[in-house]
């Protein structure tokens, strides 16, 4: 199990993680997910012991590894893997050598370290990259050296920091794919960072969504999908995330009244594929300018302006589609989130 209580980071011109409590199960896919800056790596790096917290706790299991002030046990202590964005493999070595010397660092007996390097690369199905250095091959191999670095000490947690950013689309399919066998496989507890959120559902049992230093929401993958906590969380997650149109005094955009915003204001959550698109006016549409159009799955996502705003959609492919379009709003009553950061 990994617990974090209150933990903050400042680096004195104001806190880059704030206040961050969260505790996942043993063997669980933790996965922080946000926009650059929102503190996730740094949350990584004091799990992983390169960075001290200014406050709170964390734990490993029922081990204290780190409190704000008073401890933060280095790196090579905690019995934690970390595998870099940029991979971090040493060139003068070879791709064996690279496996072994974190085993050879921890006082492991040869043979032992020659068994343990055996498994891992026969893992990442990298075997026969063994006596080649790290220059003389590709990324994705590159990419599996360090993943089998990191497993070769069997450490119960595994840290990863965007692994997958430097790879091509195609690769990072594969890698996904990888990764989540490794986790299955080690049985090992799992926190990875990422911007990408389809790295998220795709892997995790858990995920804490960022936004400047806090967290928005923690929840399974599908949860923040069906229920997100926040306009925030609404917008960045999903594919394509869901539409946040203004509602003032009962009305969209405050221009136009309906019966289900009656009362209401702030900004109602519309998914892509609760709008309609037709050519021409209907009862209660609103007039739209297409921006574009991205095929997808045998559908269409279609992005206008309206009102000033972009408004994505999906409709069938094939639907009509001309410059000026007529959108129609939901009659049901949305879910309407309040205006502003509630974090200034």
């Amino acid at each position: 199990m990994i617990a974090i209580d209150r933990l903050t980071k400042d680096y004195g011109t104001g806190p880059v993680v704030r206040d961050i409590s969260l505790s996942v199960r043993p063997g669980a896919f933790l996965v922080l997910l946000g926009p650059s800056g929102c503190g996730k790596s740094t949350i990584l790096r004091m799990l992983a012991g390169l960075e001290a917290p200014t406050a709170g706790t964390i734990r490993f299991g029922d081990r204290l590894v780190a409190q704000g002030g008073a401890l933060s046990l280095p790196a090579e202590k905690r019995g934690a893997g970390l595998v870099f964005q940029s991979y971090a493999l040493w060139p003068h070595m070879t791709v064996a050598g690279n496996v072994d010397w974190p085993l050879k660092v921890a006082g492991m007996a040869a043979p032992e370290r020659r068994r343990r390097v055996g498994e891992a690369l026969e893992m990442m199905g990298i075997a026969e990259l063994a006596g080649r250095h790290t220059g003389e091959i590709s990324g994705g191999q590159q990419q599996r050296v360090a993943l089998a670095r990191m497993i070769a000490p069997r450490p119960p947690v595994m840290l990863f920091d965007e692994p997958l950013s430097n790879l091509d689309a195609a690769l990072r399919v594969e890698m996904r794919h990888e990764l989540a066998r490794i986790h299955a496989e080690t049985g090992a507890t799992s926190v990875y960072v990422t911007h990408d959120q389809v790295e998220a559902m795709t892997l995790a049992t858990d995920v804490a969504v960022l936004n400047r230093g806090r967290i928005e929401q923690f929840a399974p993958p599908m949860q923040l999908l069906d229920q997100p906590a926040s306009a925030f969380v609404a917008r960045f997650v999903g594919t394509p995330p869901a539409n946040l149109v203004p509602v003032r005094d009962g009305a969209w955009f405050g221009r136009h009244p309906a019966p289900q915003l009656a009362g209401r204001t702030g900004l109602a959550m519309v998914r892509a594929e609760d709008l309609r698109l037709t050519d021409s006016p209907a009862p209660g549409s609103l007039p739209a300018e297409r921006i574009e159009v991205i095929p997808m799955a045998g559908q269409w996502l279609v992005t206008a302006r309206v009102e000033g705003q972009r408004l994505t959609a999906v409709v069938p492919r094939g639907t009509a589609l001309p410059d000026r379009l007529h959108i129609l709003l939901p009659d049901s009553s949305p879910t309407i989130f309040p205006e502003g950061d509630p974090h200034p």
